[in-house]
């Protein structure tokens, strides 16, 4: 997987979760903060970062950071997704599934800000097992991740377009 550069796209930035962390210590409590934010170009860019300092505006502006290290590159196909995924990450699943259009983006809790900066505008989706933001964004993109366009997995199987749509025909006929 090659680096995307965030210089050259122009990524929008979503705060998807603030934490507040506290540290007991000797003369009392210490308060810091964790940040969640996604970042996307809203053509099939996206990625997910987290922050912690001892300031909110600190801790999203690190998180943003560590997010534009992170993008990804996904196969997109009329506003949605190509093929239906489950992405998974610690105790944490999402079904993706493509929508046809008017749809909008179905979805809850952390995995609509990702999808949104992602650029997908209908889709539905839905968290299966755990419902900590941190583990549904990173399976969001995990699902993500593992899309594969059907243009090459045509090519990689050997297949021309011509082939793929005879085939099609043929089952159910």
């Amino acid at each position: 997987m090659q680096r995307i550069d965030p210089s050259e796209l122009e990524l929008q930035e979503k705060v998807i979760f603030i934490n507040r962390v506290s540290k007991v210590v000797k003369g009392g409590r210490r308060f810091s903060f964790t940040a969640l934010v996604t970042v996307g170009d809203g053509a099939g860019v996206v990625g997910v970062g987290k922050g912690k300092a001892s300031e909110v505006a600190d801790a999203i502006r690190k998180a943003i950071e560590q997010a534009k290290k992170s993008l990804i590159r996904f196969p997109l196909k009329d506003g949605t997704i190509p093929h239906m995924i489950l992405g998974k990450f610690g105790a944490g699943e999402v079904l993706l599934k493509p929508a046809p259009k008017g749809t909008g983006v179905i979805a809850g809790g952390a995995v609509r800000p990702v999808l949104e900066v992602a650029g997908l505008e209908n889709i539905v989706a839905k968290s299966i097992r755990s419902h900590n933001p941190f583990n549904e964004a990173k399976a969001t993109i995990d699902g993500l991740l593992n899309l594969k366009d059907p243009e090459t997995v045509r090519k990689i199987r050997g297949r021309g377009a011509e082939e793929a749509t005879a085939e099609g025909v043929g089952k159910n006929a």
